[in-house]
């Protein structure tokens, strides 16, 4: 008897993944591609969307056609800020613009303008001015520098919608994605900024990322999701009654703090400290901070391995030594080595005294004691002032590494503070929403890798 599974596309800058799960939600089958990119029509490099395009239906072609799999459902996640235009016979308008294409400054300028001002347009929004980053602005440009294009568009599409559609035909959008600083969704009233409404852009209305729709593909009868942007996939995985309230820390070149239940209303000093808001799979405001934690750290270390002329991959071997930590702290107090005092969200001194230190291993201890401080005050962030969060999540690069998780947890007596080990996270939150909409009276529980940091 063939299985039954679910086909999630994971689709990255990077890699582009195919998974199959079970309806335990275990994983089958994972295949993983690197395709080739292209330039868009003013010869800026961007993702080749006819070849992803070739990948999916292939791929599910042959997952349909294979004697081991009862194909139920398929659905997408991706990477956020990519549109796709959509013309009146339902084909695809143009390249899938990178959201790094350089956008003349006069075009969000007058938007911000016409609604209050920067500071007040992007708290509203929840979406710091990141330029093509924020989608809406990629509209704008797109209909000032291609008119002739733009008039032609009939749908605009967020990219997991995108490829929704191109299986079911169903056009949608949903609140993951128009989360995601977009700088087209009034947190404030909790729809479309009135912007959208008096430029007569084509969006849809959002609908819930629990609706699948039935396509034939390749012969079979299959239901299809609505897609979701990554970040909010793969925090899904974590709603769970046993969870309770929590934040999670993604660690990597990039640290996230996403708190759920931190429903306080943006500030603009909030925004000015690198904080923003994406939306969950509950199509609630999830509080979020940033912070250029892995970046700052490999800059650090270059500059501390160098110095000390020893193997940048030292700082694997390194235990905490719980006698260094308190000499260090004893010893520079609230001096700062590495880092700015008072910068928000954080950054690096050019030049650290790094003769202050007499080995690698008390640079080491320093450098984590003062980023762990960053990372402290940036969950603090996410936390907000009523905090309701008994957990703390840790995940990615930084849950391997036990100086940091020591000195973060410290930080949290009041909290449980944990390591948090899935592969594939963003893939299992997306198969977890598909399987509960197929299946609504069932209690899916994922295994969270959960270990508690002891002091």
């Amino acid at each position: 008897m063939k299985e039954k599974v679910i086909a999630v596309f994971d689709i990255g800058k990077t890699n582009k993944k195919l998974l199959l799960f079970d309806t335990q939600l275990n994983v089958l089958k994972e295949t993983e591609e690197k395709l080739v990119a292209t330039t868009d029509d003013d010869g800026f490099e961007c993702d080749d969307i006819e070849l992803i395009e070739k990948w999916v239906k292939n791929s599910l072609g042959e997952v349909i056609q294979s004697e081991k799999y009862d194909l139920l459902a398929v659905n997408f996640a991706t990477y956020g800020a990519t549109l796709a235009y959509i013309d009146s016979h339902g084909r695809r308008l143009t390249p899938i613009y990178n959201y790094l294409k350089p956008v003349d400054e006069s075009i969000p300028e007058e938007l911000y303008r016409k609604y209050g001002g920067k500071e007040e347009f992007c708290r509203r929004t929840a979406s710091p001015a990141l330029g093509m980053l924020n989608s809406g602005i990629q509209i704008l440009w797109l209909k000032k520098t291609k008119p002739e294009t733009f008039s032609k568009v009939r749908y605009i599409l967020h990219f997991p919608q995108y490829f929704s559609f191109m299986l079911s035909g169903q056009v949608v959008s949903e609140h993951t994605s128009l989360g995601c600083h977009t700088a087209l969704w009034d947190f404030d009233n909790m729809k479309y900024h009135p912007w959208v409404h008096d430029e007569n852009l084509r969006l849809p209305e959002p609908v819930s990322v629990f609706k699948l729709k039935e396509a034939n593909i390749s012969g079979k009868r299959v239901m299809v999701g609505t897609g979701l942007h990554d970040s909010s996939a793969s925090l899904a995985p974590y709603f769970s009654p046993d969870t309770g309230n929590f934040i999670l820390v993604s660690t990597g070149t990039w640290c996230i703090s996403m708190n759920p239940f931190n429903h306080e209303p943006l500030t603009t000093e909030e925004l000015n400290q690198d904080c923003l808001c994406y939306m969950s799979i509950n199509r609630e405001p999830v509080k979020s901070s940033r912070l250029f934690l892995g970046h700052m750290h490999d800059e650090a270390v270059g500059k501390i391995s160098q110095y000390f002329k020893i193997n940048e991959n030292s700082f694997r071997l390194v235990k905490p030594d719980v006698k260094l930590l308190n000499r260090m702290m004893g010893k520079f107090m609230d001096e700062k080595i590495f880092t700015i005092p008072g910068s928000k969200p954080g950054a690096l001194r050019d030049e650290p005294e790094l003769f202050l230190f007499d080995n690698f291993i008390e640079a080491y201890h320093q450098l984590m004691i003062e980023l762990s401080d960053l990372t402290v005050e940036a969950i603090n962030r996410a936390a907000g002032e009523d905090d309701k969060t008994e957990n703390i999540f840790i995940t990615g690069g930084f849950s391997k590494n036990p100086l940091f998780l020591k000195l973060v947890a410290s930080s949290f007596p009041d909290k449980r503070v944990y390591t948090s080990e899935i592969s594939n996270a963003t893939s299992l939150g997306t198969a977890m929403v598909t399987l509960r909409a197929l299946m609504p009276d069932k209690e899916f529980k994922p295994d969270l890798g959960l270990t508690e940091i002891t002091l």
